[in-house]
């Protein structure tokens, strides 16, 4: 059996990215996500990576697009006033089918906020961010363990669909201390990178660009082009987790830090006669529609909770799974504060009653 180690959130992200193969980091300082970059300009130049901290986060991007179009496999990481610079560098990223990761360790917002932990950047993430008609596949772990593993994973789904990928995590995640051990290269087959730009010595010129200036043609064809591969990514990288779902009659969806909570609470309304569950989605975007679709449609499930760090975003996409087979409530807190278990107990009683 590996040997666990004690690892902080920033600094386990960084090691599932080495393993995955990540070798090129561009990034710019802001709490709480500090430690990433810090960490990976040590480990970087122990296994001869490229570290380089950028004039900003729009600079971090772009720079992102120069080592991604090479066939590298590069991340950059920020938090959440960070990512909303780096939108147009994403845009462009999804618009010409570049793989690449990008960590976002939310704080309180809107604007510079604070520097406590939130999901309210669920929106922008979930919904592209940028401009344009696309999306990126969101991964969003809730323990150490997970952030490190899932890694691997965010890495592999960006090569094998050439797209970007945000692994979304919070202030507490990131700043947290658990015991974890280090995952081993995966060994799921990833596409050959035969479309990167590595020199035309010996093949035909190659451009790959995101402008497509004639509006019939070529640009609502890529479009097109994008949708069906989105709607396959949609079919088949759902991910979840479900938790006392068998017999469950209140069913609380939550991701991230908030799920930690609502699955405490949800023993503890147990031991008061409350046949709670609790569906996580793991992948944000596809989102887990469908299993939401089939619970909402079981008689024993009587109603749903959405449990946020934010005024209820994901909530959205829980009402549209449930269709109106069933009432969806809401508990939320928000600008930097973390859902308080008291008042999740109360509010669980308050459905469930």
């Amino acid at each position: 059996m590996s040997e666990k180690v004690l690892m902080k959130g920033n600094e386990a992200l960084c090691e599932g990215a080495i393993v995955a193969g990540c070798r090129y980091y561009f990034g710019y300082p802001i709490t709480p996500q500090n430690e990433v970059p810090a960490y990976m300009a040590r480990r970087l130049s122990e296994i001869d990576g490229c570290f380089l901290q950028a004039e900003s986060e729009i600079s971090s991007i772009n720079m992102v697009w120069g080592a991604s179009v090479s066939g590298k496999r590069v991340m950059t990481s920020s938090s959440s006033p960070g990512i909303s610079l780096m939108q147009e560098g994403i845009s462009y990223l999804a618009g010409a089918e570049l793989p690449a990761v990008i960590v976002n360790i939310m704080r309180g917002g809107p604007g510079l906020g604070n520097i406590g932990p939130a999901q309210s950047d669920y929106y922008q993430a979930t919904r592209g961010g940028g401009h344009g008609d696309y999306r990126v596949i969101v991964l969003a772990p809730c323990t150490v363990q997970e952030i490190c593993n899932i890694m691997l994973d965010a890495f592999d789904l960006a090569d094998i669909y050439r797209t970007p990928v945000i692994v979304l995590g919070d202030g507490v995640l990131g700043q947290m201390t658990e015991p974890l051990v280090l995952p081993k290269p995966t060994t799921k087959e990833i596409p050959k990178n035969d479309w990167k730009l590595d020199g035309a010595k010996e093949r035909d010129s190659r451009i790959i660009m995101s402008l497509r200036l004639s509006p019939q043609g070529a640009l609502e064809q890529h479009n097109l082009r994008l949708q069906r591969k989105f709607d396959e990514i949609t079919t088949k990288e759902v991910k979840y987790e479900e938790y006392r779902l068998d017999d469950a009659e209140l069913v609380i969806v939550a991701f991230g830090t908030a799920s930690r909570v609502a699955k405490a609470c949800i023993l503890e309304a147990r031991e008061r006669g409350m046949k709670v569950g609790l569906l996580r989605p793991i992948t944000l975007w596809p989102f887990p529609a469908p299993v939401l679709e089939e619970l909402s449609s079981e008689k024993r499930v009587r109603a749903f909770l959405d449990v946020e760090m934010n005024l209820g975003q994901m909530i959205d996409d829980v009402k549209l799974a449930v269709n109106g087979n069933k009432e969806v409530f809401f508990y939320g807190r928000t600008g930097g504060m973390v859902p308080d278990k008291d008042e999740l107990l109360e509010k669980i009683g308050e459905v469930y009653g």
